[in-house]
């Protein structure tokens, strides 16, 4: 009896030892910091384009240590074990390896390893793999009859076939006014843009050099136009940026373009969420407004990492916790709902949990919710989706041509191409504030359920509701000379009170110098002695009793 007990002792220990260890796989190595001395040493102009600081100093977003890269020392002392990066995040702090169990044993116990983490065991392809999709269940294409008697003859554009997808969300009016996206970048990350170099769809598109650029991320250096690659994110495209007078037009033909790639289309593994990650992080260097994803993660290949509905709460997922950090760093994130809502999972998937995502339903023709479109709540009770749009029948342009698709895969760049018009009409709204509009002026703003949210948008009101919200003035005075070295002088607002307080911010938001004032008919004052200022952006903030004015600096060397 006592070796019977000893054996089985030895057995459990040899067990919870074994269950310890590394395995084979892929994990998230997290770090302890960003470097010595790292974290108190934040120069955006190093790693995020000017675009990109732009659009945070218009949101008055201030900058962080999860804008700095990961450490590059960090990494290399990682791959000196002989592991294999697959891809970083600098909000996180932390790389993606593939390694061996030895190997993550050694990279475990490195003194710059704060955790890691096992993302996917190492096992042999499953026979029978997913060939097609959860998130693209149900998105069926079919030819379009090209004939539309209800083209309005006074819009700017001949909408075509897409003329019912802008109608049912009152969009012409915004394009009718010169909004149709000018000077907004959107990226669209999907699975593939099958023959976008080459469809005529979209030559207004090239011609204009509307596409600022292309990126895979789950293969990179992959060619994302190449005929073998998915068309899914060919067709979401479509939906936004194709411009073919009487055939179709998208909702926001003059914006501008990245194209990245995170979704392999022939399977379904979790790591497509860090590749997501990764691109979603490049979007935000490169200045873009808005981020389309018309993807979504339930379960996968690998039963082992799948998710639950418990896990759709906005706060577990790597995905869904990047889509918040993306609209942390000022982008709107749209995001589709999903196409389960007619039988199995039923309701919305991730990154479409999360609390600062746009999430986007379908509808047919006739604005009644489509079967497919996955419902809310999320799973700590937060309404979802946020509105909808046609999803079902919704017109499209593929490598073949134009046709009928159906999903919300398509009512989501509507939605986006739409939102990015209106934010071009009112710039100085943030993108919760655009959110928000939207919402306030959508078919079912008064009882919104989790069907449909708070339905589908009027943008024709949506246009008009921010006369009625107070928001800071941007780029509503002047100043000179701009970049400055020692001495600025600034023209204050015309209507700027008696008493008001001029501060010079550093990016992070801290008062670096600061000026009390009062008007009583003073227009011009002077700001002298900026030389103890580091070369780099600052803002200045004008500040009286009811409102604020913000304008951004340049301090260089003398």
């Amino acid at each position: 009896m006592k070796n019977t007990f000893l054996l089985i002792l030895l057995l459990t220990l040899t067990m919870q030892v074994a269950a310890q260890q590394p395995v084979s796989g892929i994990y998230a190595v997290y770090f302890t910091d960003k470097g010595d001395g790292k974290s108190s040493v934040i120069n955006p102009e190093a790693y995020l384009s000017p675009r990109a600081i732009e659009r945070r100093l218009k949101q008055d977003l201030t900058f962080d240590e999860s804008d700095i890269p990961v450490n590059a020392a960090y990494i290399n002392s990682v791959n000196e074990k002989g592991a294999k990066v697959i891809c970083r995040s600098r909000w996180f702090n932390f790389i993606v390896i593939s390694a061996g169990a030895d190997i993550a044993s050694q990279i475990e116990v490195l003194p710059c390893v704060s955790k890691l983490q096992l993302i996917k065991a190492q096992t042999k392809q499953v026979n029978g793999s997913k060939t097609e999709k959860d998130y693209f269940l149900n998105e069926s294409v079919s030819p379009r009859d090209l004939k539309n008697t209800e083209q309005n003859t006074s819009d700017l554009y001949n909408y075509g076939a897409a003329f019912n997808q802008i109608n049912q969300i009152k969009g012409q009016g915004l394009h009718n006014s010169g909004f149709a996206g000018q000077g907004k970048a959107i990226a669209v990350i999907d699975a593939g843009f099958n023959s976008v170099d080459i469809m005529p769809c979209f030559d207004q598109l090239r011609a204009g050099n509307q596409i600022l650029g292309v990126r895979d991320f789950a293969v990179p250096g992959n060619n994302v136009y190449a005929t073998s690659m998915n068309s899914h994110g060919t067709k979401v495209l479509s939906c936004m940026a194709a411009n073919v007078s009487g055939q179709m037009v998208g909702t926001a033909p003059a914006a501008d373009y990245w194209l990245l790639r995170s979704e392999v289309a022939e399977s379904e593994s979790v790591i497509e969420e860090y590749y997501w990650l990764s691109a979603a992080e490049f979007a935000d260097s490169v200045g873009v407004d808005l981020i389309n994803s018309s993807l979504g993660y339930t379960t996968f290949d690998d039963a082992g990492t799948n998710h639950s509905y418990a896990d759709m709460d906005g706060n577990t997922t790597v995905i869904s916790r990047a889509a918040d950090k993306a609209a942390a760093k000022g982008i709107l994130v749209v995001n589709s709902a999903g196409n389960s809502g007619g039988a199995g999972w039923w309701y919305i998937g991730a990154p479409a949990d999360a609390d600062s995502v746009f999430t986007i339903g379908a509808v047919d023709a006739s604005g009644k919710r489509a079967s497919f479109s996955s419902v809310g709540p999320t799973y700590d009770r937060r309404i979802k989706p946020t509105v909808a749009a046609q999803g079902q029948s919704a017109a499209v342009y593929g490598p073949t041509g134009l046709s009928a698709a159906n999903g919300t895969s398509f009512s989501s760049p509507i939605i986006c191409g739409m939102t990015a018009c209106l934010w071009q009409a009112w710039p100085n709204l943030t993108n919760m504030q655009i959110m928000d509009v939207i919402k306030a002026t959508a078919s079912q703003a008064s009882s919104p359920d989790s069907l449909l949210g708070w339905g589908i948008p009027d943008y024709s009101q949506a246009v008009l509701l921010p006369t009625k919200i107070h928001t800071p003035k941007s780029e509503t005075f002047t100043l000179y000379p701009n970049p400055v070295t020692d001495h600025l002088t600034i023209v204050l607002p015309a209507q700027v009170s008696a008493k008001f307080e001029v501060a010079i911010c550093d990016l992070q938001g801290r008062k670096v110098k600061t000026y009390q004032g009062e008007a009583n008919g003073q227009k011009v004052i002077q700001l002298n002695g900026l030389r103890f200022l580091s070369p780099g952006i600052y803002m200045i903030r004008i500040k009286d009793e009811f409102t604020s004015y913000t304008q951004k600096i340049i301090r260089i060397q003398d």
